[in-house]
């Protein structure tokens, strides 16, 4: 294993906003500001670069980054603007920021040949990327606010890994919303013959479980229409005012947590990557807990979003690998297959770590048996 050396990166963006969206300095300055950290191994040169990136965490404190650096690779852990903080997080803005970190790579460090890894809700983001790099279309956001990304010349990506990720973050939130709640502004007001953890049997009726599912698209539904007349009423009416802020309350309820049956892997029942999930369900770090009005459509809504591997992967063709974590109490057992399924890209690999946890917690013979999988298939392919 290699001695590691961390730099901090800073890369600025133009503004170009309508208003003020991100908190403090950030937003005050004329400037969009973004902050990474570049890992190497000392003494070991590198003409490839591996760019991790998530839409609003940083990624340089988990285990898989750091030990791909340890191994002899060059590793950038990327923030967006929204690092730590996706309330107001539009995807399209996020492609603007992961952009100027790839040009910075091409054009200021070196760097010959990038390679997008997608971990966890990074996935859907770097697959999005590679899309539009390869076939730029996007011209606004889903709210209608104009986002030059056909005309931003996004450098493609020379390869792409999908790991440990789900295939979007609209629909992971409409898989765990909770269709008990009856009423946007009172938690309380509830469903029962719709609360997951009011101790039914485990397996489910296959009933109830399509009742839930059907019940959790029309909370969806509701709550996206309720966005787009609120928008469209701010519009309209005249005056200063532009967005909004909201809570969505209960939004980690997916049978999957309870009923290791559905969609089997090795998951921990009645678990999640965050705790207990009925205390995650009810707590204030659960997906989509807070946005705005435009955050919503573009990171929320399956209807809107252009985030979803399950699209954006027809227009993906570099090589390509996912690597499906067995026991992921994160990512459902179906969305890394699936992703690999869609993908258009000649060169692409599927691979299952059997056992391993979403952060690889306590599992160091899982974490070495991903990353020697990784390592083999950059150097199968002269990434080095």
């Amino acid at each position: 294993m290699h001695d590691l050396i961390f730099d901090w990166k800073h890369l600025t963006l133009e503004a170009n906003r309508a208003f003020t969206e991100t908190y403090g300095f950030a937003g005050t300055t004329g400037l969009t500001h973004m902050e990474g950290i570049l890992i190497r191994p000392a003494g070991v040169p590198s003409s490839t670069l591996l760019v991790f990136m998530h839409p609003a965490s940083t990624l340089h404190l988990l285990p898989l980054p750091r030990r791909m650096a340890e191994l002899g690779h060059h590793v950038l852990c990327a923030g967006s603007r929204y690092q730590r903080n996706d309330t107001a997080l539009i995807m399209e803005n996020v492609l603007l920021d992961l952009g100027r970190y790839i040009r910075a790579a091409r054009e200021e460090w070196g760097y010959e040949r990038v390679v997008l890894c997608g971990w966890s809700g990074g996935g859907s983001l770097a697959m999005l990327y590679q899309s539009q790099a390869e076939r730029p279309t996007i011209e606004a956001t889903p709210a209608g606010d104009p986002v030059d990304i056909a005309g931003a010349g996004l450098i493609p990506a020379d390869a792409v890994m999908h790991l440990a990720a789900h295939s979007s973050r609209a629909v992971l939130l409409a898989e765990w919303l909770d269709p008990s709640v009856k009423d946007e502004a009172n938690p309380d007001d509830r469903d029962p013959a719709l609360d997951l953890y009011a101790g039914r049997p485990v397996p489910f009726d296959p009933d109830f479980v399509a009742a839930y599912r059907a019940a959790q698209a029309a909370r969806m539904a509701a709550i996206t229409a309720r966005v787009e007349e609120t928008l469209h009423r701010l519009r309209t009416k005249g005056g200063a005012e532009m967005e909004r802020g909201f809570v969505t309350h209960r939004t980690m309820a997916d049978p999957r947590f309870l009923d290791p049956t559905i969609e089997p892997n090795g998951r921990r029942p009645g678990w999640s990557y965050l705790g207990n999930p009925e205390t995650v369900n009810s707590g204030p770090v659960g997906l989509g807990r807070f946005s705005t009005l435009r955050s919503w459509l573009s990171q929320w809504s399956p209807a809107h979003t252009r985030a979803d591997s399950l699209v954006t992967g027809r227009a993906v063709t570099v090589p390509f690998i996912a690597v499906e974590c067995g026991a992921d109490d994160a990512v459902p057992q179906p969305h890394t297959r699936r992703v690999h399924d869609a993908v258009a890209s000649e060169d692409k690999t599927f691979r299952l770590i059997d056992g391993a946890n979403h952060y690889f917690v306590g599992q160091p013979a899982q974490l070495a048996e991903a990353t020697t999988i990784l390592s083999d298939w950059l150097a199968a392919r002269g990434f080095h």
